[in-house]
């Protein structure tokens, strides 16, 4: 590649899934490959990138289905400018939060010894009372 010039393009697109309307800004390479032919390489940001009418993606939902406009479109309609975006409202400070309540665990054990503790129990009584009725039968 011998010869080449840049030149600063800003391309205006809208997106028609959710409406929203950015401008992006290219740098287009155009070289000279010396027989004759000119090659663009379409750059965003230094890194090459496919030309805007391929492939845009909209940076608000991800959609694909985008339109562009002309370049200078926008600034000769400056209505479909979304408007800035108001200043971040600083986050709350963060809430302590509540101490656990402490029944609802303590509640598991207790009542796990209650529904094996009491048929035990239950089972051991009434082998204690048919061992005291024998032996009290035999006397």
């Amino acid at each position: 590649m011998h010869d080449g010039f840049d030149t600063h393009q800003l391309w205006p697109y809208e997106c028609l899934r959710c409406w929203h309307v950015w401008e992006a800004r290219y740098t287009v390479r155009r070289l000279d490959d010396g027989h004759g032919h000119t090659v663009e390489v379409w750059l965003s940001n230094g890194v090459p990138v496919q030309p805007p009418w391929a492939g845009a993606c909209c940076p608000g939902c991800g959609a694909f289905h985008v339109t562009s406009f002309p370049p200078g479109y926008l600034s000769r309609h400056p209505e479909l400018v979304p408007a800035p975006e108001p200043a971040p409202v600083p986050a709350p400070p963060p809430v302590e939060p509540l101490p656990a309540v402490t029944s609802a665990p303590a509640m598991r054990p207790r009542r796990l010894l209650l529904g094996l503790g009491v048929p035990v129990l239950l089972i051991a009584g009434y082998e204690l009372y048919r061992v005291v009725l024998a032996v009290a039968h035999t006397n």
